[in-house]
């Protein structure tokens, strides 16, 4: 359709454009306090009256930020692969999950060798499916 046959250009001119009294079908209607129109054309009014009503405000410090690390047990095989150590005197497998920068030990998976593990914390599951094998959790 051509852009002067638009019924667009009919109504140009009327405030509501056939919507009515009062900014009806214009964002949320007749509610006075929805400040229309301060975010684009009336800008510099919003900024010296509203203060500070847009834009983002303050600091966010990302150091605040909690970063927990977590391993399963099914993983506890290939960490003594890699990490793992064995203790001269007993003949002890140990792994130290809390110096590899894990902070909890969750129970999905199987556990295949014996193992004696150095954690902060661990679910219930996976301290039963340790010990069941004849490891032992030893928390730090």
């Amino acid at each position: 359709m051509a852009t002067r046959l638009r019924k667009v250009r009919r109504l140009r001119g009327s405030r509501t454009h056939g919507w009515g009294q009062i900014g009806q079908h214009r964002d949320t209607g007749k509610k006075g306090y929805r400040k229309v129109g301060l975010h684009k054309h009336k800008w510099t009014q919003a900024v010296l009256m509203e203060g500070k009503y847009f834009g983002k405000h303050g600091f966010h410090n990302p150091t605040h930020k909690i970063v927990k690390h977590w391993v399963n047990v099914g993983n506890l095989d290939d960490l003594f692969l890699k990490y793992g150590k064995v203790v001269e005197e007993n003949g002890k497998k140990v792994i130290d999950l809390n110096s590899l920068g894990y902070d909890k030990l969750l129970g999905s998976g199987r556990v295949r060798g014996v193992y004696s593990v150095i954690v902060k914390a661990c679910t219930n599951s996976a301290k039963s499916k340790v010990t069941s094998v004849g490891g032992e959790i030893i928390p730090c």
